[in-house]
């Protein structure tokens, strides 16, 4: 009986650990996005000229930062 409280106990506190570790990796992709929106915002105003390849490197470094970001809310979710 003192067991099955005790795995009772554990498994609330890891599908506490898996919800912070989802959260954490949606704020850290959204920091991140945020990060490359305003930096490439900046290198669009700097040189005109390049906006699209800025613009292009801009959606492929976003695309890699989500793709991160899901795999790690997926691992969090597969750890419950």
């Amino acid at each position: 009986m003192i067991a099955f409280a005790l795995l009772e106990a554990v498994l609330e506190i890891a599908k506490f650990g898996a919800a912070i570790g989802a959260g954490i990796a949606a704020i850290g992709a959204g920091l991140g996005i945020g990060k490359i929106g305003a930096s490439a915002m900046e290198a669009i105003a700097r040189q005109p000229e390049a906006t699209s390849n800025i613009r292009t490197n801009m959606i492929v470094v976003a695309a890699l930062i989500e793709g991160a970001a899901f795999f790690a809310i997926i691992i969090c979710f597969l750890c419950l």
